[in-house]
């Protein structure tokens, strides 16, 4: 089972980044009912074969999210190493 609240943790994580899950979708490319949709089912965020697989092995899965650092970034992007 996942324990995290995904819909809970990405809208604190919408709110602390000061954007609504309207001006997300747009920046992914996708629709407002999209992300509206992912968010609320979170089987879909973490692969339901995989969950499966874990919780099989005795196991739950618990997310961790950590901030970007975007000098980080910034300095990968100049050495051309693409992701």
């Amino acid at each position: 089972m996942v324990k995290n609240n995904v819909e809970i943790d990405i809208k604190t994580m919408c709110i602390e980044a000061g954007i609504t899950q309207a001006k997300l979708a747009n920046k992914l490319g996708v629709t407002p009912a999209y992300v509206n949709r992912v968010i609320r089912r979170k089987e879909t965020v973490v692969n339901r074969t995989f969950t499966r697989l874990i919780e099989a092995l005795g196991y739950d899965i618990v997310i961790t999210y950590v901030k970007q650092d975007p000098a980080a970034l910034n300095n990968v992007e100049q050495k051309g190493v693409t992701f």
